[in-house]
């Protein structure tokens, strides 16, 4: 029993090494009360292993490293699963989060990452080489991660599209030849 629990937390351990982390925002917050202020710190961090998965965690603590690592483990908690065809997104696609809103578009090969820093952060450590992006409302760190990973997580692979199209996934790609 206990060799299974080790060889099942081995597994779990070497899934996590090869992740990456960046922290987009600290944040220092107070909360006013009759003793005076306490204050705290709030961080954002995005974990990725650029090979098409990443999360977003956010983390409150006293200090500024506690806070890092719960949001670490935040972010390894809420794990997405990004379609990546050629190094960019399949298809265009428009995240949300409440004021902000963010424009996905695939690119060419050669093109780079055209986003600002908040996007670029998560596009990155998704494993995306290529694509094109535009925020768009609240340029507010935290809404424009949550959006860029609404946006992600809306994604359809290029077989799920196919499917869903009733056509092969070549079409999907090249497009439908007309008739006539």
């Amino acid at each position: 029993m206990t060799d299974q629990v080790g060889q099942v937390s081995e597994e779990i351990r070497e899934t996590y090494e090869d992740f990456e982390e960046k922290v987009i925002e600290i944040r220092r917050t107070a909360k006013v009360t009759k003793g005076g202020k306490n204050l705290s710190f709030r961080a954002v961090v995005v974990v990725g292993n650029r090979k098409g998965k990443v999360g977003l965690g956010i983390g409150k603590a006293r200090e500024v490293p506690d806070a890092i690592r719960k949001a670490i483990a935040d972010a390894k908690k809420n794990l997405i699963e990004v379609p990546i065809y050629n190094g960019t997104i399949p298809h265009d696609v428009v995240g949300r989060q409440d004021a902000s809103k963010v424009l996905l578009k695939p690119a060419a090969m050669g093109t780079g990452i055209i986003a600002g820093g908040t996007v670029r952060s998560v596009v990155e450590l998704a494993g995306i080489q290529n694509i094109l992006t535009k925020s768009l409302g609240s340029t507010n760190p935290l809404n424009l991660a949550r959006a860029t990973i609404n946006g992600l997580r809306n994604l359809l692979s290029v077989k799920k599209a196919a499917e869903l199209r009733d056509i092969s996934p070549g079409e999907v790609i090249k497009g439908v030849k007309k008739e006539g």
